[in-house]
């Protein structure tokens, strides 16, 4: 007998034998799994809400033989008030106020900076702007000349009617884009994205400096003044990582400022999904955005919020083109996890396969949904700085708590049609985190 043939009989007596003892397919990811350490999640979470998120790492992190896909798994945040305490698109909104960097538009007509702004608001905005600037230059909103024009922006922006009380918005889908929201994006038009990451750092810097709880002077008024990274957030995000976890940010507020902001919690920026617009050929931004679906460039119907969430989700994470991004995907075509604090969220929400994990800040149809676990996927955790608290009432779940395309309230129904009861807000401070 040869020496090979002497080898290869003794390994075939040794896979005789593991096989007797029922240990070959077994030992190898044994073996591999001694060798690898999952990344344990720190304290500071509601309820057993650590054990479930380290239980989704567990189960389909690398580090287990027996996860259920050898594909990457992919995790999606919401960033405003998920990742981060407070929005950061306000806190560019008012730097841009107080820095001077809102351009006037093109002859002073502020149609142009959206479709969905009423003849009210751009009349607000002519009267209170128009004499500042020429057209294309910046508006002086951080001086006392301009503090005029900086309410009234602010206004406009923060609640969606001009300082008279004139709504300031009128037309839209209210499951594919929040005026508002978009607005922001548009006013930054004449700008490249190069430059609005610069003024996305200097926001960012001054927002992490000023103590919790500051505010900042915009026009007249006194404002918000500070963000916050969320510990426990910054944490979860980065042991998901290191269990091989494919995570995105996925945000309403502006695609270059979220880049900026991502970078803190190690989520590099081709993988943000931010509100993204159209460039000139120069690569200035303009005041119309990116579509997604059926939704082409420039018609401004569909930003990354709600079903537009979902849309931009499916077509830059799973490479979804066309009509069929705007659905839900096979499950092998999902994330098996998404964080989110807000109504703004509840598609892509819906869309995780594996686990939901829900900010509570006493949102209607995102607490009726996830407190009605109708499949036992959703978990709550109270803000992580300065929570609310519970809700007095019920929310209307079976009423008004939903809100259709044309901004018509309804109840909240399952995937099966049936409607949700009215919830009780039972997760908020005051219960051991663990």
């Amino acid at each position: 007998m040869t020496p090979r043939s002497t080898v290869r009989r003794l390994q075939a007596v040794g896979a005789a034998a593991a096989i007797a003892a029922g240990t070959l397919v077994a030992t190898a990811p044994a073996a591999q799994a001694a060798h690898c350490t999952a990344p344990r999640l720190a304290a500071g979470w509601y309820g057993d809400n650590r054990a479930r998120l380290q239980q989704l790492i567990d189960e389909y992190g690398t580090c287990n033989p027996y996860r259920p896909s050898r594909t990457k798994p992919v995790a999606v945040f919401d960033w405003d008030n998920t990742v981060v305490k407070n929005d950061v698109g306000d806190a560019q909104m008012y730097w841009l106020l107080r820095s001077g960097k809102i351009r006037q538009p093109a002859a002073g007509d502020w149609t142009g900076t959206s479709r969905y702004l009423t003849p009210a608001a751009a009349r607000a905005l002519a009267d209170a702007c128009g004499a500042l600037a020429r057209p294309g230059a910046p508006l002086p909103t951080g001086t006392p000349a301009g503090a005029g024009c900086a309410d009234e922006l602010a206004a406009v922006y923060g609640t969606a009617a001009t300082r008279s009380g004139a709504a300031a918005f009128a037309g839209w889908d209210h499951r594919t884009i929040e005026p508002a929201y978009a607005w922001l994006p548009q006013l930054m038009q004449g700008w490249t994205a190069r430059e609005v990451r610069g003024f996305a750092a200097a926001a960012r810097a001054e927002n992490l400096a000023a103590p919790v709880g500051a505010t900042q002077r915009v026009g007249t008024a006194d404002v918000t003044g500070w963000v916050r990274y969320y510990d426990q957030q910054k944490d979860l995000i980065g042991g998901l990582q290191k269990a091989g976890f494919d995570v995105w940010i996925s945000s309403a507020s502006p695609q270059p400022v979220v880049e900026v902001w991502a970078r803190g919690v190690g989520v590099a920026a081709d993988h943000v999904i931010g509100i993204r617009n159209t460039t000139t050929s120069g690569g200035k931004l303009t005041a119309h955005l990116q579509g997604c679906g059926s939704v082409k460039d420039g018609a401004d119907t569909m930003i990354t919020y709600i079903d537009g969430k979902r849309c931009w989700i499916n077509k830059e994470v799973f490479g979804v083109r066309g009509a069929a991004a705007e659905k839900v995907q096979p499950a092998a075509r999902r994330q098996v996890f998404a964080a989110g604090d807000s109504d703004t969220d509840i598609s892509f929400l819906r869309d995780a396969t594996a686990l939901r994990l829900v900010v509570n800040r006493n949102k209607n149809e995102l607490m009726c949904r996830a407190y009605d676990d109708s499949d036992g996927k959703w978990i709550v955790n109270p803000m992580f700085i300065e929570p609310k608290k519970p809700k007095s009432t019920p929310y209307p779940c079976s009423t008004t708590g939903y809100v259709d395309h044309d901004g018509t309230p309804g109840p909240v129904r399952r995937g099966d049609t049936s409607i949700i009861p009215d919830q009780t807000d039972s997760v908020y401070q005051g219960v051991s985190a663990k």
